[in-house]
Parts: structure tokens; C-alpha cells; sequence
């Protein structure tokens, strides 16, 4: 009987991804993941409402709505949820404020973000009592009367 030389079966072949394709791939999940942290905040205001009221000119309001806009934009970045109510200690003319961010923010872009929304208010409202800006990544509002959002 005649031997014959059998070869062993080839071994299963797993097909493997090209270096390039590895290399996308990782380019890819890295980018998408420092893209979420180093990404700007969006700024977009989705709406800005302003009070029909206004303060004029030398009202004590104004000390203390610069009072409130001041504290928002500086505390509410470092409380925990991003999220800070306000009141101005100026009892001649109260002024209450509420911000808040994405809590997926760093303090940095929250800051960042909140003095887009007192700068849009600003310039849409002026002079109003009360505001709201709503951001895509934060929100500002103001009023001379206690408000719970």
C-alpha cells in the first residue's frame, strides 16, 4: 500500500484588519472622545426673552443685577451639578438670579458659555427687569422677584 503524504488541514484563517484600517479605527475613537472633551461649548441661544419692564439709569436694580450677573457667571461653575441660584445683597432693589450648565462641562467652558448667555441678554433685553437666555449648554435668567425654574 502506497503511502501518500497527506498535509496536515490548513488552520483557520481569522482575516485580519489591515494596519491602515487599524490605524483609522483608532484614529477615529480617539478623536471622537478627546472631541467631547476639547469640543468649545455651544453657545447657540436657542431663545432670549426679556422682560417688557425696564430700570433706567442710576436705579439701584442695576447694582444689583450686576451684583447677581457677576456671581452667576463666576460661582456657578464650580458648584457641583452646575447649577446656582442667586440672590443680590442690596436691599433697595433685589435682584434674583438662576444658572446653570450641561453638567458634562468643565468649569472653564461653563464660565465660557454662561458670559455668552449674560452677553446676549444684554444686547437683546438692555435695560429689562428680568431675562432669560437658554443656550444649548447653559442657561442664565434674572428677574426683581424670587422665581423658582
Amino acid at each position: 500500500m502506497a503511502s501518500s503524504s497527506t498535509q496536515p488541514p490548513a488552520p483557520f484563517l481569522v482575516p485580519s484588519v489591515t494596519p491602515w484600517w487599524r490605524l483609522l479605527l483608532l484614529l477615529l475613537a480617539s478623536s471622537h472622545t478627546r472631541g467631547a472633551e476639547a469640543a468649545p461649548p455651544n453657545t447657540e441661544a436657542l431663545s432670549v426673552l426679556c422682560n417688557g419692564a425696564s430700570y433706567g439709569a442710576g436705579d439701584p436694580f442695576a447694582t444689583s443685577l450686576a451684583y447677581v450677573l457677576s456671581e452667576l457667571v463666576s460661582a456657578t461653575p464650580a458648584r457641583a451639578g452646575r447649577d446656582f441660584y442667586d440672590i443680590s445683597p442690596y436691599p433697595a432693589a433685589f435682584a434674583y438670579g438662576h444658572a446653570a450648565c450641561r453638567a458634562a462641562l468643565s468649569a472653564a467652558d461653563c464660565g465660557t458659555c454662561l458670559r455668552s448667555a449674560v452677553s446676549q441678554m444684554d444686547a437683546s433685553c438692555g435695560h429689562s427687569v428680568g431675562a432669560r437666555a437658554v443656550l444649548v449648554d447653559c442657561s442664565v435668567r434674572y428677574e426683581q422677584y424670587a422665581f423658582v425654574d
